[in-house]
């Protein structure tokens, strides 16, 4: 299951916190939308994306931003999963 998240801000903003987002790495979709609630541009990120596949992205999000005033940028994060951990306990008499 996955966790939703929004964010309003600027365009100047908008390509250094997509790639704050994308830094974190536990982030699936990336969808930006204008202030009436279009989607402008939409963006799956999985565990096999280096840096030289996402330039062209991060190069149409810095063209984006340089076009939009507010914006907000919608963030799908993967949860993380609960490690349970289990702890024997051992008698000191046997």
């Amino acid at each position: 299951m996955a966790t939703k998240e929004s964010f309003s801000i600027h365009g100047e903003a908008l390509l250094k916190k997509v790639k704050e987002l994308i830094a974190e790495g536990n982030v699936r979709k990336i969808t930006i939308t204008d202030k009436a609630g279009k989607e402008i541009m939409s963006f799956p990120l999985t565990f096999g994306v280096v840096g030289a596949l996402l330039l062209p992205v991060l190069a149409a999000v810095g063209a984006l931003a340089a076009l939009l005033g507010e914006c907000t940028i919608h963030v799908e994060r993967e949860e993380e999963k609960v490690k349970e951990t289990e702890e024997i306990i051992k008698p000191d008499n046997i």
